[in-house]
């Protein structure tokens, strides 16, 4: 059916392609919810005024989020290469691109936690506080599941962000509809392959989009 509108589509690739997008997305945005959460937890806490309040502690963290925001994606690859065939032992496929995936969108999230975090009421925080509640239960009986829809739709900003970054470290060799849209596509003048692809990430954004804006909705309570 796709070939009589894409004649140079090889199916079966792209469909490999678009599993390995999958694949790289879903994976890597579960390891930068983990460290998303920790990062936005420790800008929150130590900061002024803050529960653990520590000015050292929260500047080292912010400076390792600010760096690694700051850093082009297509350039963080590059200079993770040797990270990457330490951990992985190759820097090409799926798996070569998560370090780099992870690294690049957690301190990303890890300013919108905090931001979510920062919205929660802090009338709410100081009576917990007042009935003696301990941090660990003020972080995960108070802010986390107050801030929780803020935290699904920023996921959600998060998520979308990672399937672009699939596509630019499919152009290395990572796989993906990002590598199939380069090398079968612009490589080859195939221009229908790099349309092709064009439209599958678009639907799969807006698939994302729909289901972090579903679950957001349905965690509201206001």
């Amino acid at each position: 059916m796709l070939t009589n509108f894409f004649p140079d589509l090889d199916v079966q690739d792209f469909w490999i392609a678009t599993y390995e997008t999958f694949y790289m997305t879903i994976l890597a945005l579960i390891g930068t919810f983990i460290i998303g959460i920790i990062l936005g937890l420790l800008l929150y806490l130590t900061t002024k005024d803050g529960i653990w309040q520590n000015k050292f502690l929260n500047l080292i963290v912010a400076t390792i989020v600010n760096v690694f925001r700051a850093i082009p994606f297509i350039i963080l690859i590059l200079l993770l290469f040797p990270f990457t065939e330490f951990l992985i032992g190759t820097i090409r496929g799926p798996n070569a691109a998560l370090p780099a995936l992870i690294i690049g969108a957690a301190p990303f999230y890890g300013r919108l936690v905090e931001i979510a975090l920062r919205e929660v009421d802090k009338g709410v925080i100081e009576a917990a506080k007042s009935m003696g509640a301990k941090t660990r239960t003020i972080i995960f009986r108070v802010l986390l599941p107050e801030s929780m829809p803020a935290l699904i739709s920023g996921l959600t900003v998060t998520a979308i962000a990672l399937i672009g970054y699939t596509a630019m470290a499919g152009v290395i060799g990572a796989g993906g509809l990002g590598n199939y849209a380069y090398f079968y596509g612009f490589q080859r003048h195939d221009f229908d392959v790099v349309l092709v692809c064009t439209i599958l990430i678009v639907i799969i954004v807006f698939i994302f989009q729909f289901i972090g804006d579903f679950i957001s909705n349905k965690l509201d309570k206001r």
